[in-house]
């Protein structure tokens, strides 16, 4: 078992209830967290992982995150953003159908759901989203929203909408391109039409392919960030790259001249997002770090 100053997490980790996949990391550009009930400190988001009820995602500057739910749809997020789940579970429907169902509360930044990345499962969803102040019932759309300090917003891009503000009457969104927004400033909620390349450039914050970085499932490069003979000295810069946000791993070697233990960043994709990750860990104080396999 690993020893040292993460080894408290790791503990917590182990001894959560196990849940069922319901939302699991597909995609992330570091830094980016997760903070789960009854662990001492958040952990990086990883991905592969396994979302469970009352976590909170943090992503960081320039971060984002990509998070499949089990009907195959997903959930982006973009930088500086927090994201709290509840309600995350999977239950028997008619006719041999499933039901996905999720709460996901927006607290800060910018977000995408959408269904058309994943393969969809058969089977149905019930997905609520709260943007701060303005609540959304998904049943099979595409939308995009944020919240800021300026205001709170949802756009819709396919399908159709109910949203809601406080005690106002709710408003539908119907039409491709509607989006309803609610000022923080106390001036009332509007409907109204956002024009095409306003959307392209919202629905850049939220995409992984806008920054360089990413990480995904069945990424086969890494960046080797450093190597040791000394157990102690690695497990010092995974700590280092850890508190940063950056799912570090250590891999053990046995060599003719004894163990060593190897710090990696793992999962990415091609060569373009592990320059880039590269850059960033030299940028931590790690000056090693260089692509691998």
């Amino acid at each position: 078992m690993r020893i040292g100053c993460g080894s408290a997490i790791l503990v917590a980790l182990l001894a959560a209830p196990a849940a069922a996949a319901t939302l699991t990391v597909e995609g992330a550009v570091s830094p980016a967290w997760v903070e789960r009930a009854g662990a001492p400190e958040r952990v990086p988001l990883e991905v592969g992982m396994t979302l469970q009820n009352r976590d909170r995602i943090v992503t960081g500057a320039g971060s984002r995150a990509l998070l499949k739910l089990a009907d195959g749809s997903a959930v982006k997020l973009g930088e500086n953003a927090v994201l709290n789940l509840d309600g995350l579970d999977e239950r028997s429907g008619g006719r041999l159908r499933r039901i996905v169902t999720a709460s996901l509360d927006v607290a800060r930044g910018a977000f995408r759901f959408t269904t058309d990345i994943f393969a969809r499962r058969r089977g149905e969803r019930d997905v609520k989203i709260r943007v701060a102040t303005v609540t959304t019932g998904i049943r099979g759309t595409d939308i995009w929203g944020k919240s800021d300090d300026r205001r709170d917003l949802v756009c819709l891009i396919e399908g159709k909408v109910e949203v809601s503000h406080g005690a106002d009457a709710p408003v539908t969104l119907d039409q491709p391109l509607d989006f309803y927004v609610a000022p923080k400033d106390g001036t009332p909620p509007t409907k109204a039409k956002v024009d095409k390349r306003q959307l392209e450039e919202w629905s850049a914050e939220t995409e992984l392919g806008t920054v360089g970085g990413g990480a995904r499932r069945g990424g086969r490069l890494s960046v080797n960030v450093s190597t040791a003979g000394d157990q102690q000295a690695a497990l010092r810069d995974y700590d280092v790259l850890r508190r940063a946000g950056y799912p570090a791993v250590i891999r053990t070697v046995k060599t003719q001249a004894g163990m060593e233990y190897r710090v990696r960043i793992v999962n990415l994709p091609g060569e373009t997002d592990a320059r880039a990750v590269a850059e960033r860990v030299k940028a931590l104080g790690l000056p090693g770090a260089a692509i691998g396999r």
